[in-house]
């Protein structure tokens, strides 16, 4: 009999320890050998606005062909209409790492429902604010013209100055703004 089922003075096992997370250095050489394999064989780096930007002009080419055409962002998406805009390479860029991710998480055993919070706040508010954080983060990711993986990853890479400052930035904003929000993770 162990200690914990004899202090608590019935036969309970205590909950399963959950997995360790990978060591954030071998992830980073990873995400380093990732980024490095699609510069060989695609021929471009990481990134995951231009996905969802394929999916929008694909919409609205469907909808209002005449506006998609007229509009000089989403015809760069549409080209000169012999391929789909679906079939970008992007695109399925994200669904692998949907796919990734998932299968990831299924071996590690770390699928489960629920909302991360801390205990000072209700479902409604944290969703409501992750679901603002993204919205800034998408309003920054077409202003800088390109998400955090295309301008950190890819644009950091080559050494833009831009990325650069615009990763600099997101860390700046994010712990400007960690001081305002950590009352709800106390």
């Amino acid at each position: 009999m162990n200690s914990t089922s004899a202090h608590a003075g019935g036969s309970q096992a205590p909950a399963p320890a959950r997995p360790a997370y990978m060591n954030p250095y071998l992830a980073g050489i990873g995400l380093g050998l990732v980024l490095l394999a699609a510069f060989v064989v695609m021929g471009r780096g990481l990134g995951a606005t231009g996905a969802f930007s394929s999916i929008i002009a694909w919409v609205v080419n469907g909808v209002a062909p005449a506006h998609a055409q007229a509009n000089e962002y989403l015809a760069g998406y549409l080209g000169d209409g012999s391929s789909s805009p679906l079939k970008s390479w992007l695109l399925f860029e994200v669904v692998g790492l949907f796919a990734g991710a998932m299968f990831s998480a299924l071996v590690a055993r770390r699928v489960r429902w629920g909302i991360e919070r801390g205990p000072r706040v209700t479902a409604a508010p944290r969703l409501l604010m992750a679901f603002s954080g993204g919205l800034l983060m998408a309003v920054g990711a077409a202003f800088a013209r390109g998400c955090t993986s295309g301008q950190a990853l890819t644009g950091g890479a080559l050494l833009n100055l831009g990325s650069w400052a615009f990763m600099l930035m997101v860390f700046a904003g994010g712990y400007a703004l960690a001081y305002f929000m950590r009352w709800q993770w106390r």
